[in-house]
């Protein structure tokens, strides 16, 4: 299952399309297409263009402030972030959460997972799933939506909004919290916040089930073209509990190859360095992760909903594991290896977020007084979360001055990098080559990126060379003087 982009032997004699910025997406990419005159497609990529330096932006600071600096990488899965950053400082601290404080992060995590689930579909896939990809660019926004099917998207707003509200009450505030600290948590929940929130649950998993439902219609109107859409084989990773079972915020790593077989089960993300290697490209600022078992041209892979619904036995909530058997068995498995799959198996994991709300809020150790917890302590510690957007990972050293000494973070989107970049390889392929370029044809690229929900401000690494132009511009608006730096 070898991974290459197509390379242009002689690319200053092609034609360059350029989806820039790319959108509906957090963060800033672009895609570039090579075109000969007859618009045979011969090179795609997905650049990550914007460069964010938080590993070395934290070095020499404090470990106890990483979890609130870290989140800034991102307005839309700071949580994920804070979370992840707090579990590798809990290892370095050589501790065992109190059962409040696991309780306290669950339920973050899962508002987190709800309202971001709700944000990209109702919000940033549904015009193209409602509307179709290439329809009206002026109609295929949440504008649309909100017009079309305002019920539709009125659910959606208040899905998020619930989430919301579950992260300002265990991290402080909506965004960018403090909630989450190297040890435990720095408050419980109040019994009248807890009985605020279940008074609204069971409305949030019937909307849940709906939005399954929704996706799951699309793909039967639509079965032959969304099962086709940038269609590829590969092997998948994502955290699983020991029996087994989806666990989004803990577990041993379980990577799969394409055709089910285990690489390997239940591994210490403690070294995850022992399976997962990172290379660097010279065209984007993203880097390309690889099991090592499989070398860096075999060994891609997809994290996020798809690969996790695939990944796990079953999920520990019995109204997501339904939807999720279902899925399984849908036109003989077929939505298990589509990209679009992508949107369903995030409306069941959206499901099963609601399910798992429900049980936390249910269980009294959220209204404990036990926050922290102390250990023996250690010079490094590695945290590994499922975040919205698949399999987060951050790993710091710290002195014994108590300062971040070095970090490496390979976010989701990072994991899926090789990924998009065969996705839209294959969707250029089939709908570009050899037509005439459309806003409509170029939104399919666009399609199948959304499909992978990226978040690319928080993908971007420091590692490699970016090619570099700078033009110098005199008041005549001519280019006085140039120089740049090739590969």
């Amino acid at each position: 299952m070898s991974f290459e982009l197509e390379t242009a032997r002689h690319p200053e004699t092609l034609r360059r399309v350029a989806i820039d910025p790319v959108s509906r997406v957090e963060g800033h990419g672009k895609v570039t297409i090579l075109l000969d005159d007859d618009n045979k497609v011969h090179q795609v990529r997905l650049h990550i263009v914007e460069f964010r330096g938080f590993e070395r932006f934290i070095q020499g600071r404090p470990y106890w402030e990483v979890p609130v600096m870290v989140q800034r990488l991102c307005g839309i899965c700071p949580v994920s972030h804070h979370l992840a950053a707090s579990k590798a400082l809990d290892m370095m601290l050589g501790v065992t959460l109190t059962p409040t404080a696991e309780a306290i992060r669950r339920l973050m995590h899962y508002g987190q997972i709800l309202q971001s689930h709700a944000l990209h579909f109702f919000h940033l896939a549904s015009p193209d799933l409602l509307f179709g990809f290439g329809s009206d660019p002026a109609r295929r926004n949440i504008v649309g939506v909100i017009a079309a099917a305002p019920e539709t998207a009125k659910k959606g707003v208040f899905l998020r909004k619930y989430g919301q509200e579950i992260i300002r009450m265990t991290a402080g505030k909506r965004v960018h919290g403090t909630g989450s600290v190297p040890g435990g948590v720095n408050k419980s929940l109040a019994v009248e916040e807890r009985d605020l929130l279940l008074k609204d649950i069971y409305q949030m998993i019937a909307w849940s089930r709906e939005a399954v439902h929704i996706i799951r219609g699309l793909f039967e109107n639509n079965l032959a073209e969304y099962n086709a859409f940038g269609r590829f084989r590969s092997h998948s990773m994502s955290l699983v509990r020991a029996d087994g079972a989806m666990d989004l915020y803990h577990g041993g790593l379980r990577a799969r190859q394409a055709d089910g077989t285990l690489l390997f089960d239940h591994f210490d993300y403690g070294r995850y360095w022992d399976v997962i290697s990172e290379d660097v490209k010279p065209w984007s600022y993203m880097k390309f992760p690889f099991l090592k078992i499989l070398g860096a041209d075999d060994g891609w892979y997809r994290v996020g909903p798809l690969a996790r619904i695939v990944n796990c036995d079953f999920i520990p909530t019995p109204l997501a594991d339904r939807e999720r058997q279902e899925f399984i068995a849908f036109d003989n498995g077929s939505a298990t290896g589509a990209t679009l799959g992508y949107h369903w198996a995030r409306m069941i994991e959206m499901l099963h977020a609601a399910e798992a709300i429900k049980d936390l809020l249910h269980d009294d150790n959220l209204l404990g007084k036990e926050l922290m917890a102390t250990g023996t302590r250690q010079e490094r510690g590695v945290g590994v979360i499922e975040a919205p957007r698949g399999t987060l990972i951050h790993h710091y050293r710290v002195n014994e001055n108590d300062e971040v000494e070095r970090a490496n973070l390979i976010v989701s989107t990072t994991h899926n990098n090789q990924a998009m970049n065969e996705a839209i390889r294959r969707v250029a392929v089939q709908y570009l080559d050899g037509q005439e370029i459309t806003e409509g044809l170029l939104n399919h690229i666009e399609v199948a990126i959304r499909a992978f929900d990226p978040c690319l401000s928080c993908a971007t690494h420091a590692l490699g060379k970016m090619p570099l132009e700078v033009e110098l511009i005199d008041a005549a608006g001519k280019v006085a003087d140039s120089k740049s730096r090739n590969r």
